[in-house]
C-alpha cells in the first residue's frame, strides 16, 4: 500500500454507502506499468463495521420479499448495459485482459445478475410432503423453506475481476444474504464499480459491501463467527488452508485445474481437426491462460496426433498478441511480471529436462508469447500444475481409455473437453472422466454461468452457478403441520 496525495482516491463500499480509508492502493495496468486508479483501503475498524452491519440485518434481509431483491439485480443489468464499453475497457486496464475479451466478461456478468433476479423471484426451496405414510404421521405435513446460513464472505480473484465478483454478490444478493466481498488487490475498480451499480437499490443498509483490504487482513475475515459462509475463489494452498482453517463454516472452493481437451480417433476429417485446432488455440491463450479452464493439456488419439499437430501449431501463431486496448489483440500480458517470470521459469524446466517448445517460448516483460510443448517429461510442473498462463502441452494416447485415464492422471478435476462424434464415447466420457464437468465437442472452457460449475479433487468443493451457489448459501428449514386433515 501507499499513500497518495496526487490522485483522489476511489472510495469503497461500506454497508452499502461510500467510504474512505487511511490508507491507498494504487492500481497499475499489467501491459505497460501506467496507473490506472487509486483505491481507498478500509481500516480496521471500518471492516468491523461492515461485518457487523452485515450481522446486524441478516434476519431482515432474509425477509426482504423477492420482488424487491430481484429489483435491485434487475436495475444491475439495466446498468451494466448502459456501461458496457465503459466498463470493458476498465477491465482491460486494471487487468490487462484483451477488450475483446474484457466485452465478453461485462456481458457474461450482465447474464450472472440477470439470472440472479430470475431466481429471487422463484427461489424458495418451498415443498409439502405428507407425513402419514407412517401411521405416526397421520394428520401431520412438512413443509420446507430455504433460509441463508447468515452472512457471505465473498473471496474473488483477479483473472475475471467483474463476473468473479458478480458470482459472489449476484446469488447472496438474490437468497436474502448479506454479502461482504473482498476482491484481489490488483484488480479491485472492477469490483468497486458492481458498487456503483447497486448504489440506489432497495437493498437494506448492510446487505453488501466490497472491501478492497489486503490479503493479510484476511484470515481475520475467515475467523468471525459472524460470517458462516465463505466462498472463495482462487489459488489451491490458500483455497483449502482456509476450509482448514474453519471446519465448523460452510467453504466453497473453486480452486482451479489444469484442463484436458481429448481428441478421440473419430474426429479425423480435416474439418474436423481444424475446428479442434482453432478452438484449442483460443482457449488455451484467451485471457492469457489465466483461466482455470483454459486448455492447458492436448491428448489426441494416435490416428490423429499428426495431422492435429501442425494444426495447432499453425493455429497458436495466428494469434494476435500485444497491446489489449487494441481490438485486434488476442493475447495480453500477464497480470505481472513475476507472473510471466514463474511460466518462462516452468517451461525452462521442462526444456532442460527434454521437452520441445514448437513455437512461443520467449518472455517480454509481463507478457509470455503463446506456447506449444511436446514430450514434456510427466513429472515436470507445465504437467502436474496449473500453469495459469498461455502455455499448452500436446501428448498422444492410443485409443480412448489411455486417452481418459492420461486426462485423469492430474490432481485436478475440474473441466474436461472432448472432440468426438460418438454418442457412446461421449456417454463413456461422462461417466469416466474424474472432472466437475465434461463438454462434448468442444474445449473444456466452456461455461454457461446458470449452470452447476465446480470441480473435484483438489480443484475444490462446492458448486457455482446462480442456482447452485443460492443453493450453498442456504438450508432447508422444516415447518410440521399436525392436526391436518389430508
Amino acid at each position: 500500500m501507499t499513500t497518495t496525495t496526487t490522485t483522489t482516491p476511489r472510495p469503497f463500499w461500506l454497508a452499502g454507502r461510500e467510504a474512505t480509508g487511511e490508507e491507498t492502493l494504487e492500481v497499475t495496468s499489467p501491459w505497460d506499468g501506467a496507473a490506472v486508479g487509486t483505491v481507498s483501503v478500509p481500516t480496521a475498524a471500518q471492516t468491523e463495521e461492515a461485518v457487523a452491519a452485515a450481522a446486524a440485518v441478516a434476519a431482515e434481509f432474509a425477509a426482504t420479499p423477492a420482488y424487491v431483491r430481484a429489483a435491485a439485480l434487475d436495475r444491475v443489468v439495466a446498468r451494466l448495459t448502459e456501461r458496457s464499453e465503459e466498463i470493458a475497457r476498465l477491465i482491460t486496464a486494471e487487468n490487462g485482459k484483451p477488450v475483446k475479451w474484457a466485452r465478453v466478461e461485462v456481458a457474461r456478468c450482465q447474464s450472472v445478475f440477470r439470472w440472479a433476479a430470475d431466481e429471487a423471484r422463484r427461489f424458495n426451496g418451498g415443498t409439502a410432503q405428507r407425513l402419514d405414510a407412517d401411521a405416526g404421521g397421520a394428520g401431520r405435513l412438512a413443509l420446507t423453506r430455504r433460509v441463508p446460513y447468515g452472512p457471505v464472505l465473498g473471496i474473488a480473484p483477479f483473472n475475471f475481476p467483474l463476473n468473479l465478483c458478480a458470482h459472489k454478490i449476484a446469488p447472496a444478493l438474490a437468497a436474502g444474504a448479506p454479502i461482504i466481498l473482498k476482491p484481489a488487490p490488483a484488480t479491485p475498480l472492477s469490483a468497486l464499480l458492481i458498487g456503483e451499480l447497486l448504489d440506489g437499490t432497495d437493498l437494506p443498509a448492510g446487505a453488501w459491501s466490497v472491501l478492497p483490504v489486503p490479503n493479510d487482513a484476511m484470515p481475520s475475515l475467515v475467523q468471525d463467527e459472524r460470517l458462516p459462509i465463505i466462498s472463495f475463489t482462487g489459488s489451491v494452498p490458500v483455497g483449502w488452508s482456509i476450509r482448514d482453517s474453519v471446519p465448523r463454516k460452510r467453504v466453497t472452493l473453486e480452486l482451479g485445474g489444469n484442463g484436458a481437451a481429448v481428441v478421440l480417433a473419430d474426429y479425423a476429417s480435416d474439418a474436423d481437426l481444424d475446428h479442434a485446432a482453432q478452438r484449442i488455440a483460443t482457449f488455451s491463450n484467451y485471457q492469457g491462460g489465466q483461466s482455470c479452464i483454459s486448455v492447458q493439456r492436448v491428448i489426441a488419439d494416435s490416428a490423429v496426433y499428426d495431422r492435429l499437430l501442425p494444426r495447432l501449431v499453425a493455429a497458436v501463431e495466428a494469434l494476435v498478441t500485444g497491446d489489449p486496448s487494441d481490438d485486434a489483440t488476442d493475447v495480453g500480458p500477464q497480470i505481472s511480471e513475476d507472473a510471466a517470470r514463474r511460466i518462462e521459469g516452468w517451461v525452462d524446466e521442462a526444456t532442460a529436462a527434454g521437452a520441445k517448445v514448437l513455437t512461443g517460448g520467449v518472455r517480454q516483460g509481463a507478457a509470455y508469447a503463446p506456447t506449444i510443448l511436446t514430450d514434456v517429461p510427466a513429472d515436470a510442473k507445465v504437467a502436474r500444475e496449473e500453469i495459469f498462463g498461455p502455455v499448452l502441452m500436446v501428448t498422444r494416447a492410443d485409443g480412448e481409455a489411455a486417452a481418459f485415464a492420461a486426462a485423469n492422471d492430474s490432481q485436478f478435476g475440474l473441466q474436461a473437453g472432448v472432440f468426438t462424434h460418438d454418442l457412446q464415447a461421449a456417454f463413456r466420457a461422462h461417466r469416466a472422466l474424474e472432472v466437475g464437468g465434461v463438454v462434448i465437442g468442444d474445449v473444456p472452457s466452456y461455461r454457461a454461468d446458470q449452470m452447476p460449475y465446480g470441480g473435484v479433487k483438489a480443484s475444490g468443493v462446492g458448486r457455482e452457478g446462480v442456482r447452485f451457489a443460492m443453493e450453498d448459501y442456504t438450508y432447508e428449514r422444516v415447518m410440521v403441520l399436525t392436526g391436518i386433515d389430508l
